[in-house]
């Protein structure tokens, strides 16, 4: 089985913190989002290859991380954009590469590289196996207002008989969390592509192979994280930490008082302040704040402020001076 773990979006909700930096390698607790995934995908010898599929503006970034890692599966493969509206859509991309890496002739895991799952992705692969049809993982996002954000499923037992991508008045709270598996006979990107339907979301494609055979859903509870947002990053955050608080070696903590879910990042320094649920990323000091639930980038300069739900980009000096 390969696998194709998607890491080719701009996070623009996210700017300035991923501006010039990929989502997918934000801090969440010891490790990263990705890693988190490249990691299971690793260790499970039924996964041959893992693709990593990227943009040209990030292509940099990832190539150096995955050099840098332990990780021996996972290859680079790049599409032609460099920003945001050149992008040929989710599943647009996904038939590029399926031609590009001469994919197709085995089974085919694809995972969004910035899912934050709480269930193992052997487990998936596992239930995948019982069947060989097409299947996807649903979470219940327990609201209507949420779920209307995403790909909405319905079921009868577990075989999927519906799917609305991003409906204006849902019905239902169980969601797709872009975590697939495909039987080779289900690669069929370019048949879907050439018959005219929309290349964006992969939710189309999902409802185009519920029409045409079964699609099964893997139910799973505890927790998910599409991280998107700021909020959703420090809740996944907050989700992984579990009240702890993560401070590096070489961070300098003085005077000050950490809430819960607070994660200092190296050569940060920290004086004379309070901090709660909030990230401090490299090279940046904080002196005479109090800062709650917020996303402060690197080498930034912070001193005598009161900030909440914050989100400030690298580079930047704030003062309340007098």
């Amino acid at each position: 089985m390969k696998a194709i773990v998607l890491a080719g979006g701009y996070a623009t909700r996210l700017w300035p913190v991923t501006k010039h930096r990929p989502k997918m390698l934000l801090p969440v607790g010891e490790t990263t989002v990705i890693d988190r995934i490249l990691g299971e995908l690793e260790e499970d010898d039924r996964i041959t290859d893992v693709f990593v599929s990227t943009n040209q503006r990030f292509a940099d970034d990832f190539r150096d991380h995955i050099a840098a890692s332990s990780f021996e599966k996972p290859s680079l493969t790049v599409e032609e954009t460099a920003e945001e509206d050149e992008k040929f859509g989710v599943v647009g991309a996904l038939a590029q590469l399926v031609d590009r890496e001469g994919l197709g002739d085995e089974d085919l895991l694809v995972i969004a590289g910035d899912n934050l799952i709480s269930f193992d992705i052997a487990e998936f692969i596992d239930y995948f196996e019982q069947y060989d049809d097409p299947t996807l993982a649903a979470y219940d996002v327990g609201s209507l207002e949420k779920a209307s954000s995403y790909g909405l499923i319905e079921l009868d037992g577990e075989e999927v008989t519906d799917f609305q991508e991003k409906p204006d008045d849902p019905n239902s709270t169980l969601v797709s969390i872009a975590c697939y598996a495909f039987p080779a006979d289900a690669i069929r990107f370019d048949e879907y592509l050439e018959d005219g339907n929309n290349p964006d979301e992969p939710g189309w494609f999902i409802q185009w192979l519920v029409d045409d055979g079964p699609v099964r859903a893997f139910t799973f509870d505890d927790a998910w994280y599409d991280i998107g947002t700021p909020e959703s990053y420090l809740e996944a955050v907050a989700w992984e930490l579990d009240g702890d608080n993560v401070v590096a070696e070489d961070a300098t903590i003085e005077n000050t008082t950490l809430g819960e879910n607070v994660h200092v990042l190296s050569g940060a320094e920290i004086v004379n302040s309070s901090l709660d649920g909030t990230i401090v990323f490299p090279g940046t000091t904080i002196i005479d704040s109090d800062i709650r639930q917020s996303i402060i980038d690197r080498d930034t300069q912070v001193e005598s402020l009161d900030l909440a739900g914050a989100l400030i980009g690298a580079h930047t000096q704030l003062t309340n001076g007098d």
